[in-house]
């Protein structure tokens, strides 16, 4: 029989037992309810641990991380950059309204039952909302990076003493998309805030005109040359010019134009002017055979012959009213090239009335390396695209064929001498050569005005030389040569 006095006993260690329970489930539900006032252990928020804090804390602690400079590094330099700079926004009140959503969203009772248990909850993850300007980040880099960083190419020098360059160096170019996308990415990143710009190289294929044409002048100092030369060249893509004079290898620098015994170049005004006259009617097999005379024999005989047919008595003058016509003021033809024949008419012009340099022209015909390099461009134009002065002077008598016709008859001036010596064989060059030997013997002007056509470029190259003593062939020769390949190895240098 049970003892009545236990039972008591029994219930008052059960009440106990109760109240104690009861006391620590009301402790436990005030420490869980303390814990669901701030982000559950193993929360991050944009990547950042905010487990155990508050709100306002989280944000202080996301702010922070992404608020923090980003290290950009660019071949050697290292450039810190404040997000705020390139318009990196963080979207703050959606991150923490979805971190308070998993606060206090969850099911009480088995988060209770988790926390009365010690067991960790599973981890949640916030992620990252922000937005970066990319229209400010493209500025900073274009004006904060390369426009410091970058290191522009070094075109090709040229080499003292050769007719040639040393190859250019490349330079080194921010490739801004794709710096755009990496910093982006290292905005968005808590841990990994350093990138590493990707860039690539740039490269110019040849050199500036300006070193052309110091490596021209050099040619003809180091040359040893001591009379007056004057040269012009035209890139006949771009329109840039080289145009200079020297006089005993000092540079003329008042005004390069000066005058110059035409000698044979002069042969190209008249083949022009014979077409200026005749147009496109038929040419026929004698006048083909004196035009061939002309150019590739260089034949005064049949330069007379075809002034001739423009007029019998004042050809020459015909001649020098068309180039006055086109803009070339400089040169004329005062008279038949044989002997005794009659000085036409005294001609004055700005480039002979100079009296600072003197090389003695010949009052029958004369030029500049401008008229003619000139004259030579407005072929080209007029043949290759139908423009040009000619056209627009004689426009009922010159056309593109026929400026095509007159390049081909030039063509065929191949005397494997002077600027031709200079190019590739197979090189086209539609030129005219030309130079005097005098009563006494001796060549005192040389000369060779040149359209050249190479893969890299075509140009117009006009030199004019002239010495009061004696101008030695040989060494003209390969000074013309040497100017011609120097300009040739400019158009057509190997791409680094």
């Amino acid at each position: 029989m049970r003892n009545r006095r236990s039972i008591p006993i029994l219930r008052g260690i059960s009440i106990a037992i109760m109240s104690i329970a009861l006391v620590l489930i009301v402790i436990s539900l005030i420490g869980y309810s303390r814990q669901r006032n701030s982000y559950p252990r193993g929360m991050t928020i944009a990547g950042v641990p905010v487990g155990g804090v508050d709100p306002q804390t989280a944000s202080e602690r996301v702010l922070q991380v992404y608020s923090s400079p980003v290290e950009a590094r660019y071949g050697a330099a290292s450039i810190h950059i404040d997000p705020s700079d390139v318009g990196f926004e963080l979207d703050m009140d959606s991150m923490i309204a979805a971190a308070e959503l998993e606060r206090t969203g969850g099911v009480f009772w088995s988060g209770f039952w988790n926390y009365l248990w010690n067991r960790e909850p599973d981890p949640v993850e916030i992620l990252l909302k922000a937005s970066v300007d990319e229209a400010r980040l493209t500025d900073y880099l274009q004006n904060e990076i390369a426009a410091r960083y970058d290191e522009p190419p070094t075109p090709a020098q040229p080499i003292p003493g050769s007719t040639s360059f040393a190859p250019s160096i490349p330079g080194r170019v921010l490739d801004i998309p794709r710096a755009v996308r990496l910093i982006d990415d290292t905005l968005r990143s808590p841990n990994n805030r350093v990138v590493s710009l990707s860039f690539g190289q740039s490269t110019i294929a040849r050199p500036t005109m300006d070193n052309l044409e110091i490596l021209l002048k050099q040619i003809i100092t180091t040359s040893g040359f001591d009379g007056v030369i004057g040269l012009y060249l035209l890139d006949l893509q771009t329109g840039q010019e080289i145009h200079f004079a020297l006089d005993q290898a000092q540079e003329i620098s008042v005004q390069p134009d000066v005058t110059f015994t035409a000698s044979s170049t002069i042969k190209i005004p008249i083949l022009v002017s014979y077409y200026i006259k005749n147009g496109s009617a038929p040419v026929d097999e004698q006048t083909q055979a004196m035009i061939n005379e002309m150019i590739r024999k260089s034949d005064n005989n049949a330069s007379d012959a075809m002034m001739n047919r423009i007029d019998p008595n004042t050809g020459p003058l015909i001649i020098s009213q068309n180039m006055k016509t086109i803009g070339l003021e400089d040169t004329f033809l005062a008279g038949f090239f044989a002997p005794g024949s009659p000085l036409l008419q005294t001609f004055l012009t700005p480039a002979n009335s100079r009296d600072d340099v003197f090389t003695d022209p010949d009052s029958y015909n004369q030029t500049t390396p401008l008229d003619m390099g000139m004259l030579l461009a407005d072929l080209y134009q007029c043949a290759t695209s139908g423009g040009g002065a000619l056209i627009a002077a004689f426009p009922e008598k010159i056309t593109s064929q026929i400026c095509q016709q007159i390049i081909a008859y030039l063509s065929t001036d191949k005397i494997g001498v002077l600027i031709e010596a200079g190019v590739p064989e197979g090189t086209q060059i539609a030129h005219k050569h030309g130079w005097i030997t005098s009563s006494d013997g001796v060549i005192r002007n040389f000369s060779d005005a040149s359209i050249v056509y190479t893969a890299g470029g075509n140009f117009v190259l006009s030199i004019y030389a002239y010495h009061p003593i004696q101008i030695v062939f040989d060494n003209a020769n390969v000074l013309f040569a040497d100017l011609g390949a120097a300009v040739y190895n400019f158009y057509n240098l190997p791409t680094p």
